[in-house]
């Protein structure tokens, strides 16, 4: 009689139950944690830039030549994608799926943690993920955008790397950067952790494949020149901090300081993981969190939605250190991360969005002004007013910023038209002879980019618009009549 391998089995079932009950509980925790993301139609100006490329993408608008921005295409075509399914009159698909990428994000870090640490340190790294995930601004944290969709790649990048999957992670750290620029950042800890276990001979040509085939699908896809120019060498003026150095040090200092509010609970593990770090080191743990705060202060601007990118590897430093603490230290870490996580749903769900209000109001004038067909320009840095009107952009550029350099709080030395972005000025005038808008909306409100400081729009206003109300401080020009 054959003797039956009982061992294997009860550590399947184990296996199977351990992930049967934690992926309930941190589903419940993902959905209650971006609870706020639904109660408004959008958070922040990229949602409503990547709501407008979407649009722009479905009549036919091809990316990084009619259809332009700074940013890698996956995330415009995961919107177009959506809003082919569901529609476009809403986010509420993307929120649906920034709640799974959470969702992937924390299963991910708890599978890292587990097989490092045990099922507790498991169950650890997940819950104090996903506390942490929404302690920055809500516009920065609830948002549908370029970091929430990121971060699963990077972990994914780094959990594929932990098992010597060289080839599969390349293509995970390809997703991150074709996400955002700064998820390539995650190349990082994926090479520290190839280093360490000494596979470069065999692991380096699989990860450098795996890394290559998809940016290149990407830019072929798109338009090769324009696709490099976008994504790479064209975001020089914008990665400056030339003329806004005070104000983003400012904002440094007033979101590290968020962020360090949210993590709370972390902080004493984080510096008993930061006195013995060897294991942490060998893990790839510092080495992640340092490519991460490179990428946070390499766009220069120090945005909230920047910092999210820290908080995986913080999230499993903190569990490093904690699983070899006593019980009541790890629910003390998780019970001030859940309350710290208690206020950010709240400021979430109860503070008002007044560029929001802005916003609506004003493409509720777009919209009763203009019929269905119009084409309008919306001068101004928030794209998301042409998506809430329903009306078509006059011009691929979307906002003043890739006009005049105007962004991230900038001011007037380095605003103006002679510091676009290459080569968008004659194109601008010629989208503007081609379809003339019906209506013009100065959205400057004061700011440095205002039509006054910009010869070339100052004369196309005076030629052919003329001044036809008012709305929040912003001016609507009306098209003149044409002999």
């Amino acid at each position: 009689m054959l003797a039956v391998p009982l061992a294997p089995a009860r550590t399947a079932v184990t296996r199977t139950a351990y992930w049967t009950r934690l992926v309930p509980l941190l589903a419940v925790l993902a959905c209650v944690t971006r609870l706020p993301s639904f109660v408004r139609p959008l958070w922040n100006p990229d949602e409503g830039y990547l709501a407008v490329q979407a649009g722009l993408l479905a009549q036919g608008g091809q990316l990084y030549d009619t259809v332009v921005d700074r940013k890698p295409p996956l995330l415009p075509w995961l919107y177009q994608a959506a809003f082919a399914l569901c529609g476009s009159g809403s986010l509420t698909p993307l929120r649906v799926l920034a709640v799974l990428a959470q969702l992937l994000t924390a299963v991910l870090l708890a599978s890292l943690a587990r097989r490092r640490w045990g099922d507790r340190a498991g169950r650890t790294a997940g819950v104090l993920y996903l506390l942490v995930s929404v302690g920055l601004n809500p516009e920065d944290a609830q948002a549908a955008t370029f970091e929430v969709f990121m971060l699963p790649w990077t972990a994914a990048a780094v959990w594929c790397a932990d098992r010597g999957r060289w080839g599969v992670a390349g293509a995970a750290v390809a997703a991150a950067f074709l996400t955002k620029q700064t998820g390539g950042a995650v190349l990082g800890p994926v090479l520290w952790l190839l280093h360490q276990r000494g596979g470069t001979r065999a692991g380096l040509p699989r990860l450098a494949a795996g890394l290559a085939a998809p940016v290149l699908g990407a830019a072929l896809l798109t338009d090769p020149a324009g696709f490099l120019f976008w994504t790479v060498t064209g975001s020089a003026a914008y990665a400056s901090v030339t003329g806004s150095g005070l104000h983003a040090a400012g904002r440094a200092l007033a979101n590290t300081a968020i962020l360090a509010a949210a993590s709370a609970g972390l902080l004493a593990p984080l510096a008993r993981a930061l006195r013995d770090d060897a294991r942490a080191v060998a893990a790839g743990l510092w080495p992640w969190l340092a490519s991460s705060a490179v990428a946070v202060v390499l766009g220069c601007h120090f945005f909230g939605h920047y910092y999210l990118q820290l908080i995986p590897p913080l999230a499993l430093l903190a569990t490093a250190a904690l699983h070899v603490l006593p019980d009541e230290r790890r629910r003390a870490a998780v019970l001030t991360s859940g309350c710290a996580c208690a206020f950010f749903i709240g400021w979430g769900l109860f503070t008002p969005r007044p560029e929001l209000a802005h916003a609506e109001r004003l493409a509720a004038a777009l919209a009763h002004r203009t019929a269905p067909g119009d084409r309008v320009l919306v001068w101004g840095i928030h794209p998301e007013t042409y998506w809430l009107a329903g009306r078509t952009p006059a011009t691929r550029y979307l906002t003043a910023g890739l006009l005049t350099n105007y962004s991230g709080g900038r001011d007037g030395p380095r605003v103006g038209e002679k510091y676009a972005v290459a080569g968008a000025w004659p194109v601008f005038r010629r989208e503007m002879t081609a379809h003339a808008p019906a209506l013009v909306v100065d959205d400057s409100r004061g700011l440095p980019y205002a039509p006054g400081r910009l010869p070339t729009l100052r004369r196309l206003l005076a030629a052919g618009y003329t001044e036809a109300g008012r709305v929040d401080g912003a001016v609507l020009y009306a098209r003149l009549p044409r002999p």
